[in-house]
């Protein structure tokens, strides 16, 4: 094992080919996540490497947070509802907010 081995442990593979990650793993790489996967690599030298591949880059999940989701809706919301302004440039935005 290298030194730069962050984890290293065994899992069993269940008769149907499933096997399940540690926890500490998953939630690690973030692989509780919806549509979260695993990219299997099946090398020469025998090695089957597992590379975790998320639907959403891991640099852009604090989007998908529920608190921020939150907000998302609630800024549709407003705009739907007509509760916006327009300013014509950024000056004239500038100008309209409170000291």
């Amino acid at each position: 094992m290298s030194k730069d081995t962050r984890y290293h442990g065994y899992v069993s593979i269940q008769s149907r080919g499933v096997l399940a990650l540690p926890r500490e793993l998953r939630e690690r790489m973030h692989l509780d996540a919806p549509g979260a996967q695993i990219e299997l690599i099946e090398r020469e030298d025998g090695v089957i490497e597992m590379r975790p591949q998320v639907a959403v880059p891991v640099s852009q999940l604090w989007f998908w947070s529920p608190q921020w989701q939150a907000r998302e809706r609630e800024a549709e919301a407003d705009i739907t509802q007509g509760r916006t302004t327009r300013f014509e440039d950024a000056e004239s935005l500038l100008e309209a907010l409170p000291d």
